[in-house]
């Protein structure tokens, strides 16, 4: 018997994980969203995919994540790793992107380009006083 993905509870996880209130993921939705239509919104088994990806744009988290993840399942997993000689097999669990690593590289794209925005402002900051120092 396969066991049914719960698409509204994984987008509350998530969100809960981030410290993200339902109200901040409304506003972020658009105008047309309020806390109370988020609250339905994770009661739901299953999101539209449209929906789904602009969610998945939100919080940065990837589509696959609300898709897959499965919290018995994961559980199951680890219960099982520490069993007597009891081995996981990845391969079993369709997870295909690990959620914590995007948010981890996105958050490192986030810095590169801070980085690169600091040194491009220093660097315009150079150039404006050798032009002062000229006059």
């Amino acid at each position: 018997m396969e066991q049914k993905i719960h698409q509204g509870r994984n987008v509350k996880r998530f969100r809960e994980m981030l410290g993200i209130k339902q109200e901040a993921l409304a506003f972020d939705l658009g105008e047309d969203w309020n806390q109370k239509k988020i609250s339905l919104l994770e009661q739901k088994e299953t999101i539209e995919d449209p929906l789904l990806q602009k969610i998945s744009e939100v919080l940065k988290i990837p589509v696959e994540a609300f898709q897959n993840f499965d919290e018995e399942q994961a559980i199951n997993i680890i219960a099982n790793t520490f069993q007597d000689d009891a081995v996981a097999y990845a391969e079993q669990y369709k997870c295909t992107v690990n959620p914590i690593d995007k948010i981890i590289q996105l958050h490192e794209e986030k810095i590169a380009l801070y980085e690169r925005m600091l040194k491009e402002k220093d660097d315009m900051m150079s150039r404006l006083e050798a032009l002062l120092n000229h006059k």
